[in-house]
Formats: C-alpha cells, structure tokens, sequence
C-alpha cells in the first residue's frame, strides 16, 4: 500500500484550544514575538521542538510504574544501562537531566581558552557550552551541506579535507572532534557510515577522541539503512551498534531518540575523563546512578532504546515527515533538500528575498505562520547563530525556519492543516515584513530575545 499509516493506535488524547488570528496578534505582542514565550496553551501545532515532545507508549507507560527511586544503586539505572549497551557498550554511562547538561559536565573537564572543538555543525546549547569555556567551535560540514537546494543523501557529512588540515594545523589544541547525527542545524541531514569511518580514521591517525551529539543517532542509521551502498539488508538495530563501535564517547539528549519527555547522558571508554564527569555530575546533577532523573525516567528510557530501533516506527517517521517536505516542496516553498527526519526546513533567505539577511527572515517567517495558523516553529539561522562571542554580529550561513515534527504526537490531518496554513503563507509572502531585536541576552538570545517589526 502506498499510504503510510500510523504503526500505533491512539489511547488517551489531548484537546488543542482553538484560538483566531485576532487573538494570536495579541499573544504575539504579549510575547514581543518571541515563539518561545507563547503559552503553549495559545498554540494549535506545536512544531517548535521534537525535544521532550514525544508521546509515550503504553510499555513506557507501564515501565515508569517500575521505577525505583532508590538514590543510589536503583535497578532502574541498570536497566537503562543495559538497554543502552545493548546498542552503544561504551564503557562508562553517566545519566543526565538532558543533552546540555551532558555537554556542560564534558566540555568544562575538556574545554578551555586556546583550544577548538570541530564539528560537522555545533547545536546551538552545544555551541554555547563551548564557548563559555573560552573554546572555540568551529563547524566544518561539506559545501554540499550549505546549499539548501542541493541534493545529496549525506548532506550532513563533515569535510574530511578541512578536518583534516585542521588537526595538521591545530593538533596540540583540538581535545576531542564530534559529529552531530542528524546534523540538526544544517536541516537534519544525516551523515554516512563512510563518513564516520573516514573521521575515526583521522582520529586515530592524529590520536583524539571521537565523540557523538548522538540526538538522532536512529534516523540517522534509518537514513543510512535507504541510502548507502551495502547497509540496505541490515536492520537498524545493527547499523546503530556499527554506528557506535566507531566512536569514543557520546553526549545525548533522550528527549528525541529515545521516545521520552526528560533525560539524557555522557557515555565514554576513558576511565580518567569518567572519574572527572562524575565529580561534576555529583557536584551538579545528583548521583552517578541518577544523574538528575528519577528512576521512572530511567525505565521510560530503557524502553525507550528499544522502541526507537524498531523498523516499522522509523519507517513512519522518516516517511511522514517527508510527506510534509514534498508537499511544501510542491507548493513551491523552497526546503532544505532532501527532506530530514525529525523536521521540514524551509529556507526563509530564499522564501523571502526581500529581506536582508540582518531583517531576520526566519523571525518574521515563524511569527507569520504563527499569527496566521497558529503553528509554532523554530529560526534557525541569523537570530540563533548570528550573535558572536564579542557581541557583534554577522548573518549565520542560512536562514531557516524548522518545522520539527513530535514523534507519535500529530496525524496526518494535522499536517495537512499545516500545508494549508503555509500555502496561504507562501501566497501572501512578499507582504511579510522586517524585524529587528530590541532586546537581548549576551548569548543564546533566540529564547528569551524581544522583537518588533522594522
């Protein structure tokens, strides 16, 4: 059959509150349209984040009523220690509240002035984590990966070249390298197993450690299952497990792979780098076996690791999602190509050419299909990654607006309620106008920044 279906069935719902233009105008205004100060309430389609959105299963319903919140040594940390290394048997799992707190535990024991930390392309917390050490963050994803038009099946790739000619220039300087999978920033594209094999190579040629921002690590293998020669007869649980034997460590926010609204964690083979994260971890999330969570978010992760592997879910997720894409693509809005999977990019520069880059088009594009359907969505580009560390600013390399889709949240009504909000959007588009910030933060700005129209 070509219509793909959801592979569950709904058992408790939600009522959405249903709001007009006029009211949404005022909840702007209200929010100095900020999308990330609305009341979620005031919001009909919430697509501002797949981070902690996702609706559970009646397993992980069912596990968090097992949850031991013994504060050392639960059953329920072990539980989730297995289930992770049945997939990733990194010597070391350290829990953690979510991916940031990961990343602020690892980069303050690695980080520092003088030194750089490469990357396909740093996530904005990620990015922020470094930098508040003084570090540098430097993003090296392939040209191919900056051209939002371009179609390529591994478009979130790192640049082996410039990789490369980095730790050849700046060895004594660079404590570990990463790769992002799916490269959330440069519109969820995932990375080749070549790819990742190629890095591991110069890792180990140049002696450093390979970590993961490993958010998405099961699209990313679904991708790599479609996609790259020789992996279409292995299952994802495998691809993934190949996945992780290549790398040193990861940081992860379980709010996306791992099917659950809280939680995260450091893992990593080094027993020194482990001895120095837990010291942090105590001091600033709770016990080595907790990490911040209770143990009912440990056992909702454990099943979690399960579920997120299974062919029939990701075979629906990463189909629905781009049934959004092709239909905007359709429409003529212009996405980032080809579609990703957790979300719809649509490319707010291109959409918008009459708008400067510093009139923050991705800003004004979200605000408008807010004001006029109500669905929230997320800028990435100018707004979140124009603002630099010596409080200057210049425009990020793309200006895009994410429609990141929740896992099990939205059917197919709701998504065809989104492709009809924007193409009303697209129709009216060279009315949309400028922005401009009024105020902000001395970093991360897009959450709290206020803006009016020019």
């Amino acid at each position: 059959m070509k219509t793909i279906i959801e592979p569950f069935r709904i058992k408790s719902v939600e009522p959405i509150r249903m709001t007009t233009v006029a009211q949404r105008e005022r909840y702007l205004k209200q929010a100095n349209y900020n999308l990330f100060s609305l009341k979620s309430d005031n919001v009909l389609i919430d697509l501002l984040t797949d981070s902690g959105t996702s609706a559970m299963s009646t397993k992980q319903w069912a596990a968090i009523q097992l949850g031991d919140e013994s504060y050392a040594g639960s059953p329920s940390f072990y539980r989730f220690e297995q289930a992770l290394k049945e997939l990733a048997p990194f010597k070391h799992i350290i829990p953690t509240h979510q991916g940031r707190a990961a990343e602020k535990i690892l980069f303050s024991i690695i980080a520092g002035p003088g030194k750089i930390i490469p990357n396909n392309t740093h996530f904005d917390t990620t990015r922020a984590n470094i930098e508040s050490t003084s570090c540098q963050a430097i993003d090296l994803v392939t040209e191919q990966g900056l051209d939002p038009q371009f179609i390529a099946p591994f478009k979130g790739d790192i640049d082996l070249i410039k990789l490369r000619q980095l730790l050849v220039d700046r060895h004594q300087d660079i404590p570990i390298v990463m790769l992002t999978i799916t490269n959330n920033s440069g519109g969820g594209q995932p990375v080749s197993m070549a790819n990742i094999k190629a890095v591991k190579a110069l890792c180990v040629e140049f002696n450093k450690p390979f970590f993961l921002d490993a958010c998405r690590f099961a699209e990313n293998a679904y991708f790599i299952k479609l996609r790259e020669a020789g992996y279409q007869d292995k299952s994802p649980k495998e691809i993934v497990q190949e996945i992780f034997s290549y790398v040193d460590g990861m940081t992860m926010s379980a709010k996306k792979d791992a099917l659950v609204n809280m939680g995260g964690w450091l893992a990593l083979n080094d027993d020194d780098l482990a001895m120095k994260a837990r010291n942090v971890l105590i001091l600033t999330e709770g016990f080595p076996t907790y990490g911040g969570l209770s143990g009912r978010d440990l056992d909702a992760m454990a099943v979690g690791l399960t579920e997120v592997v299974e062919p029939d879910y990701l075979h629906y997720r990463i189909t629905s999602t781009a049934y959004l894409g092709n239909a905007l693509n359709k429409i003529g809005i212009p996405i980032v190509k080809p579609v990703g999977g957790h979300a719809v990019y649509i490319d707010a520069r291109a959409m918008l050419p009459h708008l400067a880059p510093l009139d923050y088009p991705g800003q004004a594009l979200a605000v408008e299909m807010y004001r006029l359907g109500g669905i929230r969505a997320c800028e990435i580009g100018t707004v979140m990654f124009g603002q630099q560390p010596d409080g200057s600013e210049q425009p990020a390399a793309m200006d895009l607006v994410r429609l990141a889709i929740p896992r099990r949240v939205y059917t197919q009504s709701h998504i065809d309620y989104c492709i009809e909000c924007l193409t009303e959007v697209y129709a009216n588009k060279d009315k949309i106008k400028a922005m401009k910030i009024d105020w902000q933060p001395p970093m991360l700005r897009h959450f709290t920044a206020h803006f009016s129209f020019k």
